[in-house]
């Protein structure tokens, strides 16, 4: 294998790799959206996701049990979302900012409660790759889709499945309901507060899988701020994505490909300050909505508390 080969091989790879955090944080914040709810607080759902799956794999050994406790993190970020824009009705977006601000400051604080003030984190175990036999020996496409790992394939499933919950279950009916029409879904008895805890809940075990996986996934350490802004990208993601599953997976493969782009000219020492190169993925966000403005509409509750007789 050449290595302009090699080099391609290796972008693809990374492309798959950078963007599966972004699905798994984009498919739980579709749940929240999809039932009028503003989830800005993705940011710091996956930091804390981050920090627990890494903490869990620091205690037991384990990078399964580092992914439970990342999604048990996750959850519990969810659910302040959940109290502060379901039951206290207060701002969603101000209520996410402030999970944002708490999740990046408790992160920081628990680090240095486990290691030590001033401490360099030590290493966990991770999760490694599986290449799948003769699927991942397909030039090009293969080590993209085949050489990854369990998480990364696990992601793979989630697709398909979240858009069958969403558009050919009872569950998913009622979540498009509760969004588009919500009076309408409480006169006929679905509760509103109930499906949108529930799709609150959903985001919370999704986007601390994907923070998870940036800590016990691909670095197999947690740092401060290690998240670097993608819970906003996978909120901007959902918008690209149309609110839909596979939308959704097409534009995080997007993201990702600009970020594995940023990281590779990096690797290659290109003669340019690298914190433009880092402003790539965000630079490619903003486009793709600018070019998105007009053209897509969530659903109509969005971002609107829900009181009972309202219509």
């Amino acid at each position: 294998m050449d290595l302009i080969t090699t080099n391609i091989v290796g972008y693809l790879q990374s492309v798959m790799r950078m963007a599966t955090p972004i699905i798994l944080a984009s498919l739980g914040g579709m749940f929240t959206a999809r039932v009028g709810i503003i989830n800005f607080a993705l940011e710091g759902i996956m930091i804390m996701g981050a920090f627990m799956g890494a903490y869990g794999s620091y205690l037991t050994g384990s990078p399964w049990f580092g992914l439970l406790l990342g999604m048990l993190g996750g959850l519990l970020m969810s659910l302040i979302l959940g109290f502060t824009a379901i039951t206290a009705k207060v701002n969603q977006v101000v209520a996410s900012t402030g999970i944002n601000i708490f999740g990046i400051g408790m992160t920081s604080y628990l680090l240095n409660v486990v290691y030590g003030i001033g401490a360099k984190p030590s290493t966990v175990e991770s999760f490694s790759t599986v290449p799948i036999p003769v699927l991942s020996e397909i030039p090009f496409l293969g080590p993209m889709l085949f050489d990854q790992t369990v998480l990364t394939y696990l992601t793979f499933l989630l697709v398909p499945i979240c858009w069958y919950v969403v558009y050919k279950t009872p569950f998913g009916l009622s979540i498009r309901a509760v969004g588009d029409h919500p009076a309408a879904a409480d006169s006929v008895g679905i509760s509103v507060p109930k499906t949108r805890y529930l799709a609150t809940m959903l985001s919370g075990i999704l986007g601390g899988m994907g923070g998870a996986f940036l800590s016990i996934g691909t670095l197999s350490i947690f740092m401060e701020k290690l998240t670097s802004g993608r819970g906003y990208l996978a909120w901007a993601t959902i918008t690209v994505g149309k609110w839909n599953p596979f939308g959704i997976f097409g534009a995080s493969l997007f993201f990702g490909a600009a970020d594995a782009l940023q990281m590779r000219l990096q690797a290659l020492s290109v003669n340019f300050p690298y914190q433009f190169l880092l402003m790539i993925p965000y630079l490619m966000t903003m486009l793709a909505l600018v070019g998105l403005i007009g053209k897509t509409e969530g659903p109509h509750s969005m971002g609107k508390p829900y009181v009972k007789g309202d219509k």
